[in-house]
């Protein structure tokens, strides 16, 4: 039996959250699966990951296949990075003190990518606010070039 770690599809329409699920390969998408080892919930700002570490260490340790998305969730939560120092045998507080920096890292990034988002959104209203200017004042140039024309087919 080929075991993969997989995502279920749940929620209501339009809203999908998903479990991260140990299933047969064999098993449908939605179908029977042997356990649940977290959720995903992706339209959350930002997106959600709460996996159980130790058992998808565990089923990645007895040779389950994660899917390319599983795979990048494990990425993201670091998971496969734990998996690997664990594979290259390095005692366990080296490996503690090397999750705690990846973390740091990670936060940092996550903070960096949040204001530059927050700082694109200001320029955003920026833009639209001068556009909108710039709008108005053209209506008033044309407003006043349609009353100079009108005021020389009265003269005429």
């Amino acid at each position: 039996m080929a075991v993969k770690l997989r995502l279920k599809r749940m929620g209501k329409k339009k809203q999908p959250v998903y479990k991260v699920v140990a299933a047969d390969s064999r098993s449908p998408r939605d179908g029977r699966f042997i356990e649940a080892i977290g959720v995903y919930d992706p339209k959350s700002d930002p997106a959600t990951i709460n996996i159980t570490e130790d058992r998808a260490l565990y089923w990645l340790q007895v040779g389950a296949e994660p899917t390319d998305t599983v795979k990048s969730l494990l990425s993201k939560s670091g998971i496969l990075l734990k998996r690997d120092l664990i594979k290259r045998g390095l005692p366990e507080n080296d490996i503690e003190a090397k999750m705690a920096d990846w973390k740091n890292k990670r936060e940092t990034k996550l903070i960096s990518a949040k204001e530059k988002k927050e700082e694109t959104k200001k320029t955003k209203k920026a833009e639209t606010a001068v556009e909108a200017e710039i709008s108005e004042s053209a209506s008033e140039v044309k407003g006043a070039a349609s009353e100079d024309t009108a005021a020389e087919e009265k003269a005429e």
